[in-house]
């Protein structure tokens, strides 16, 4: 991982490491809002106290509000992955290259991998945000630790390490189908999420499945931390 980070640098300049970043926050910025205040919303139906929480409420909150969320951010992501794998091609700016996929592939372009795409999200929100809000609960409730940040960091901790190992091997296939774009006797090389992961682990092994792993953790587990410590803190400010 680290050879390749200096590989890029070095062939392609530091600012190669941050190539999608626009559609990346502008998908962050959707997604991650849909998704925490779908997520919020759900759970006061059920309950309105940590305590009463459970893990099953909190899973099926968490697989709703991602498939939700991901769903209305799709075409950001799509944005985000072509602009990484192929960014040389992609000139004019994130609004331009939004218009050259829509003329080239029409609506059906920008929501392209839409359905592996919300599956991921079900499994990550699915596991993140329910491990994040148990492994807080119990940590204050058993007296362990109070609602401290110390405490917020070992939730986050743990819901970054959970949401890699359980969406790794749908995000290897989500990502392969986004960059699918030629298409020989209008059969595509995989034809859904199902037959993406067969067709892997067949030609490839298992552990094809987990290729970009510790990438993907060193990604999700900062990400987790810096959101919600600041999430934690704002709500202070703010409630």
């Amino acid at each position: 991982m680290f050879h390749a980070l200096f590989r890029i640098y070095k062939e392609e300049g530091i600012l190669a490491l941050y190539s999608g970043i626009a559609p990346a926050l502008l998908r962050q910025a959707s997604y991650g809002t849909i998704k925490i205040g779908i997520y919020q919303s759900l759970k006061r139906l059920f309950v309105d106290r940590l305590e009463d929480e459970t893990l099953l409420i909190n899973m099926i909150c968490g697989v709703v509000s991602g498939v939700i969320s991901s769903t209305i951010a799709n075409p950001t992501d799509v944005l985000k992955i072509r602009m990484q794998a192929q960014g040389s091609l992609f000139q004019g700016g994130m609004i331009g290259s939004f218009i050259d996929i829509y003329q080239q592939e029409g609506t059906r372009g920008l929501w392209r991998g839409v359905v592996p795409t919300a599956q991921r999200a079900a499994i990550v929100v699915g596991v993140e945000l329910p491990v994040y809000d148990i492994t807080k609960k119990h940590l204050i409730m058993s007296g362990l630790l109070g609602d401290t940040i110390f405490t917020h960091f070992v939730s986050s901790f743990s819901c970054g390490l959970a949401g890699a190992l359980a969406s790794n091997p749908v995000d290897v296939v989500r990502t392969r189908m986004m960059n699918q774009r030629a298409i020989v006797g209008n059969v595509e090389l995989y034809k859904g999420t199902l037959d993406g992961l067969l067709k892997t682990w067949k030609s490839e092994g298992f552990f094809a499945l987990y290729k970009g792993f510790w990438p993907n953790w060193l990604r999700l587990g900062p990400w987790n931390i810096i959101f919600f410590i600041t999430y934690e803190q704002l709500k202070r400010l703010t409630f």
